[in-house]
Formats: C-alpha cells, structure tokens, sequence
C-alpha cells in the first residue's frame, strides 16, 4: 500500500467536511508525517473575472478556513489553508490534488436527494471520475 504523505480535504464548511477533517487527523496521527492540506473554493461566476475579489465570499471563505484550522487544532493535528477561486469546485479540486502532489483527497458527503432518489451531487462522482489519487469519502449520514 502506498504510504500516504499530503492529504487534500476540500471543504465547504458543512458537518460532512468536520467528519472529513476529523477522519485526516485520524490517519495523519496513526501514520505520522502526512501534511494536511485544507483548501476552501470560491466557485466565481462567468459574468465576472476569475481574479474578482467578492468581498462577502473571501470573508464568507476565510472563516470557514479559520474554524477548520481551530478544529485541527482541537482534533490534534497542524494543518495548511489553502483559498482558491474558480469557475467550477470538482475540477478546481483535482488541479489542487495535482499542485499539492495529494496522494488522497478526504470529501465529506451529506445525504441528498435529487428525483426522489439519493444522490452523491456533482463534486463527488467528478473527482472518482477523475481525481490523479484516491479518493477518500466520509459519508455524513441522514441519521447523524
């Protein structure tokens, strides 16, 4: 098996990527030695430049990438923030995994419907499709 070095734990600031987080840190203290890192992406609308600065979205992502890097702390683990802004979140993800050398990608999941039936979204089955690594879910379930 592959010894595992840099995770990516891309989050949106819901329960599923708290789990996701707490999962890393699980392995990252059971393995030793594997850099954490926490990345947190604006999708920017196409009506407006990629590099625009949405005030309220960059303050919106800044927390979020506080609290986590609080709740690394708490789970006992040291980690780095990464913010990005892009056009679409899966394919930003995997371009992350690529630049970080990722050897897995941890997601959180929630449960969601879509039709009546249960639904993994669209980040999740774009980055199984596509991810350069593995790909790590934490499935939040509907009864939690």
């Amino acid at each position: 098996m592959k010894q595992f070095r840099t995770l990516l734990i891309p989050v949106a600031g819901g329960p599923e990527d708290e789990e996701a987080l707490e999962l890393a840190c699980q392995l990252s203290r059971a393995l030793g030695g594997i850099k954490l890192v926490v990345t947190n992406i604006i999708s920017i609308d196409r009506s407006l430049p990629l590099d625009a600065e949405v005030e309220s979205e960059i303050a919106k992502a800044e927390g979020i990438l506080a609290r986590f890097e609080n709740l690394g702390k708490k789970y006992g683990c040291s980690l780095e923030t990464n913010l990005l802004q892009a056009r679409a979140v899966a394919p930003a993800i995997v371009d992350e995994a690529i630049e970080q050398k990722a050897d897995a990608i941890i997601i959180g999941s929630s449960y969601k419907m879509r039709y009546g039936e249960f639904s993994l979204g669209e980040v999740v089955p774009y980055l199984l499709q596509h991810s350069p690594c593995r790909v790590i879910l934490s499935h939040h379930s509907q009864n939690e």
